[in-house]
């Protein structure tokens, strides 16, 4: 059973809800199988075609962001990376019905079966058991797709326990709408491959399958049996599509999605940054911090730490290329955070910190935390009010998996743990800037002293400085690796000032001597890492070339197997 949701007690009139080209239910409503069906009292369907007009919602897990919202779509396809995963597509696509304008996400990932299906459309159920999935909850796909339009219609395929199934559900609000219900109505049909027949044959119960399908036909974009199941042929052997439509529309009047502006890109109309001209722009304007609000490809960019070689994203018909927020910066340093708390340590961060390239003509700066791999807050703005002109182009890139995000994955749960970090990022901005912000053109509050006139005891004093709050200057950049950036370490041999990318702590000589070794051995032992890796995945890609040649022939097999069967009771002679 799903878990209760107030329902709403105010009632309103059922109204148009947009050029869906859909008809009213008649009074006498289509017969509905309610056993087989997923359902849970609701407040009222949106009656119009503005999102924060058509009900009554919890803000705390509704989706403000657009972009962000297909984030979370797209994430239930990154997750299926462990399944065989290669792609993600998103795309817009035009409603056969009206000729509106929807959306599409794709992927072909193992996919789900009946079952998987109906857990997927019901609330507050996952069945990601996996540590590292960025899923965990169960609401992301109804609530992130419900935000986005009014109407999702999901088509999958699946291969489990040797059977070859598809499916077909629909959450629509303008279904549950016009036809006066007070609950959550799913209508789903499932299909298995028979080998015998070499055909698609339903495993529903008649009555289910009389009762479901008029209802798909009637408020999903597709008005025939054939058209509806056509949609399985983009996907192939496994794969999910989604298909969201009945977009929602801004206080203009205007989609929320912007598919026109740029062809390439998929656009938030309501963000006013988005109606500027690039003329009119500034250098701050112009920078991903900003873009990436109004710009899906932008922010889908940075939208993971960390991306398979092996897997890419497909926009509006063009790959997105992958971007790491840590390439952008200049003078960079690697700062290591331990947390504490209550005498236990929690976990532990390296975070990546340095003037962007364009300081310090952008005023932009702030921290792009990361949770498992998936960016949870963008150019978070630690330093704010009278003293933000001391962060001045000062931008960090972490991966926190210690604090927990929040349900909609826009923010992180307020612990102790979060404050704790926050603090520390604020110190570490500030004392990145007044050591640092000479190199680009301001005046130095404070300087580091060159190696010759400090005296042991200074130097024991500030190292003692540097540990507080358990943080740690860290040099090899083997841990490039932890926050996203490749390994690519020059012979440090070669080097000739140290200092030229990074300001650390003063060494003495022979200090420097071991360090330069130590660097040496890391760089060494990175290459083999790296020739291990590149064997490692050249095995896995020609084992995924043989499972395929393996399923190709399998399914070639049954395709004979059900023809000689045919041929056999054709030919079959009855001697009386």
């Amino acid at each position: 059973m799903l878990p209760e949701y107030q329902a709403s007690s105010r009632r309103q009139d059922v109204e148009s809800i947009g050029h869906s080209g859909t008809t009213l239910l008649e009074k006498e409503h289509s017969p509905i199988d309610a056993s087989t069906l997923s359902m849970s009292p609701i407040c009222p369907a949106p009656l119009c075609r503005q999102f924060w007009r058509a009900g009554n919602y919890d803000s705390g897990l509704i989706y403000k962001s657009s972009s962000r919202t297909i984030a979370e779509l797209l994430d239930n396809a990154v997750d299926e990376i462990q399944n065989g995963a290669t792609y993600a597509i998103i795309d817009k696509m035009l409603n056969p019905k009206d000729g509106t304008s929807a959306l599409l996400i794709q992927d072909d990932g193992g996919g789900m079966d009946q079952e998987a299906m109906r857990c997927c459309l019901s609330f507050g159920f996952s069945d990601k058991k996996s540590k590292s999935a960025i899923g965990q909850y169960g609401n992301g796909f109804k609530t992130s797709s419900m935000r986005l339009g009014a109407d999702v219609v999901v088509f999958s395929r699946c291969m489990k326990n040797r059977k070859l199934t598809q499916s077909v559900g629909l959450l629509s609000f303008t279904f549950l709408t016009r036809a006066g219900l007070d609950r959550i109505v799913v209508p789903m049909i499932e299909y298995e491959f028979m080998s015998a027949t070499s055909k698609w044959t339903s495993i529903c119960s008649e009555q289910h399958f009389v009762n479901n399908l008029p209802l798909l036909l009637q408020w999903s974009p597709f008005s025939t049996e054939e058209e509806l199941l056509k949609q399985f042929d983009s996907i192939g052997d496994h794969g999910t599509k989604i298909i969201i439509y009945n977009l929602w529309l801004n206080d203009e009047g205007e989609m929320e999605l912007d598919f026109y502006s740029d062809p390439e890109d998929i656009r938030i109309s309501c963000d006013a940054e988005s109606g500027k001209s690039c003329s009119r722009m500034s250098v701050s304007d112009l920078h991903l911090a900003n873009t990436l609000r109004y710009s899906l490809r932008a922010y889908l960019s940075i939208l993971y730490l960390r991306i398979p070689e092996n897997f890419c994203i497909w926009l509006c018909g063009k790959i997105v290329e992958y971007h790491n927020i840590a390439s952008d910066l200049k003078y960079r340093e690697f700062i290591l955070y331990k947390p504490q708390n209550g005498g236990c340590e929690e976990g532990s961060i390296i975070t990546s910190i340095g003037f962007l390239k364009e300081a310090p003509l952008v005023n932009i700066h702030g921290f792009s935390v990361y949770y498992k791999n998936r960016l949870i807050l963008p150019f978070w703005h630690v330093v704010v009010g009278f003293s933000v002109n001391r962060s001045r182009g000062v931008v960090g890139v972490l991966e926190a998996n210690f604090i927990k995000p929040t349900h909609n994955k826009q923010d992180f749960e307020k612990t102790p743990l979060f404050h704790k970090l926050e603090h520390r990022l604020k110190e570490m901005t500030w004392e990145y800037w007044d050591h640092h912000c000479g190199l680009i053109g301001y005046h130095a509050t404070k300087q580091l002293r060159a190696p010759s006139q400090d005296s042991p005891q200074s130097r024991k004093k500030h190292a003692t400085a540097k540990r507080k709050n358990c943080d740690h200057q860290v040099e090899p950049e083997i841990l490039k690796q932890k926050v996203g950036l490749s390994v690519n370490l020059p012979d440090p041999e070669s080097i000739q000032n140290p200092h030229a990318t990074t300001i650390t702590s003063p060494l003495e000589d022979q200090e420097m001597v071991l360090l330069l070794k130590e660097n040496k051995r890391l760089h060494a032992r990175c290459l083999e890492i790296e020739k291990e890796e590149e064997e490692f995945n050249a095995k896995v890609a020609l084992l995924r070339k043989e499972l395929k040649e393996e399923q190709r022939r399998y399914a070639r097999l049954l395709v004979q197997s059900a023809v000689l069967e045919n041929s056999k009771r054709e030919h079959t002679v009855i001697i009386v």
